[in-house]
């Protein structure tokens, strides 16, 4: 065994459960339970933290599942980039891993975690070492750097519960809490904003505000945005519900079939919150170098990029302006560039996400043979279900791929609260964790079901 191997075998992880299934009631525990704790985490200030320039940048921390200033600051990501980055070396075959084996799987997480550990300490170096959290006076700048390494190590091992003890994975659930929060307090806040004093925070106090006092500018900027967020809520509620089924009938049970589902958006919201989690560092780490003094990746003007990378990965509130009346040609390229590298991005992060989630057609038709299921009308070969199933594979990789990040993309230029990707991510995640909750509470309330399925 190599010193790689060694060092993998005995990373630290959460333990698997001992049941082979986990009861409804032990799952909700252990997922409220470690989203208690993340909202907790994000209540902790740094201990020693005097200037935080990671504070105006609120809207990216949503998509990072980070609360800046605290010691949750890193958020989801560092084990995100890791992913990133581990996905593309696959995916290019620069490294290629077996994740048709056990072993080729566990290989492949353990790397990925030990990833995310160098970029926890990358990270919190960087946030550091270049200002974006700086030490108050006489505190050491390793303080800082310890406490978001603790605090990153704890996102790892709080997403490692959820995944093994949960419902649905640790991204995922922080993300969606983020997000809920976010939009609840944008749109419902009464108190004055730090900005505009005479103005609420939240949209809707501010729309009837801005009514009374006969601004009927604001009043349209302030409904516009709750327009807009009920709208991108609406459409990808709808687009949850879009899916391909295939008639398929259990070979033991003469008489009786199942429809499998293969979901619009195959790989779910995986593709976007990867996307999302790029542009997001390009965001912030250009504003890091700049405030250095090293422009590399674009110039800012307050908090608006002005030109370089981060200016084209910049999404324009288009609906803002036209309201204002200030759209400019620029503008429109700008969100011509956002959209086509959201909608690229996402199709690439679904297609190496179908090879490391084991989504391809080989691991579903295994899937599908081992549950006793079989196409009506054919003899049971494993090979005629994958030849089924790649017809659909395909083709909803890409479309589904191209779809979510237009979606996303789409959403993010409207000026929706919380952020459009927000949004449709949360939509997206708690979709699924309903899925999920409702399938596992069918099996509990109903044993026999279950000896049925073969779980």
């Amino acid at each position: 065994m190599s010193f790689l191997d060694t060092i993998l075998y005995n990373l630290p992880e959460v333990a698997h459960p001992k049941q082979k299934k986990l009861a409804f009631k032990e799952k909700l525990k252990w997922t409220l339970i470690t989203l208690i704790l993340f909202f907790v985490l994000g209540l902790i200030p740094l201990y020693g933290l005097g200037d935080n320039a990671l504070q105006q940048f609120e809207f990216l921390s949503i998509i990072l599942g980070a609360s800046f200033g605290s010691i949750i600051s890193l958020g989801i990501g560092p084990i995100v980039t890791a992913s990133i980055v581990l996905q593309l070396l696959n995916g290019s075959g620069i490294v290629k891993f077996d994740l048709q084996t056990h072993e080729g799987k566990q290989r492949f997480q353990g790397i990925q975690k030990v990833l995310a550990v160098v970029f926890i300490i990358l990270e919190a170096g960087i946030y550091v070492g270049m200002g974006g959290l700086s030490p108050s006076a006489g505190i050491s700048s390793f303080v800082l750097i310890f406490q978001l390494f603790l605090g990153g190590i704890l996102i790892l091992f709080m997403d490692e519960i959820v995944s093994k003890w949960g419902f649905g994975s640790g991204i995922s659930l922080f993300i969606a809490a983020g997000v809920s929060q976010t939009i609840f307090v944008r749109m419902f806040n009464p108190l004055p904003s730090p900005s505009n004093p005479e103005i609420a925070t939240g949209a809707i106090p501010a729309f009837f505000q801005s009514l009374s006092v006969g601004d009927p500018l604001t009043a349209a900027l302030m409904i516009s945005m709750v327009i807009a967020t009920l709208l991108v809520f609406l459409i990808a509620v709808y687009t949850q519900a879009m899916k391909v089924e295939i008639p398929l009938s259990f070979g033991r049970v003469r008489g009786h079939g199942v429809r499998w589902p293969l979901n619009f958006f195959y790989t779910s919201n995986i593709p976007v919150i990867l996307t999302a989690a790029l542009v997001a560092n390009v965001q912030l780490f250009a504003r890091l170098l700049y405030n250095w003094g090293f422009p590399l990746l674009g110039r800012f003007s307050g908090n608006t990029p002005v030109s370089g990378l981060a200016s084209w990965l910049y999404s324009p509130n288009i609906i803002g302006q036209i309201i204002k009346g200030n759209l400019t040609l620029a503008a429109i390229g700008q969100a011509s560039v956002y959209l086509l590298f959201f909608m690229g991005g996402s199709v690439l992060f679904s297609f190496f996400w179908v090879q490391t989630a084991g989504l391809d057609a080989k691991s579903q038709a295994k899937q599908m043979m081992s549950s006793g299921l079989q196409i009506p009308g054919f003899r049971k070969d494993q090979r005629v279900l994958e030849r089924l199933l790649e017809r659909y594979i395909g083709p909803l990789t890409i479309m589904g791929g191209l779809a979510v990040g237009m979606l996303a993309a789409l959403a993010d230029l409207t000026g929706a609260i919380g952020s459009g990707t927000g949004i449709l991510l949360t939509v997206m995640i708690i979709y699924k964790l309903y899925e999920e909750i409702a399938q596992q509470h069918m099996m509990d309330m109903n044993p026999m079901m279950r000896k049925f399925m073969g779980k």
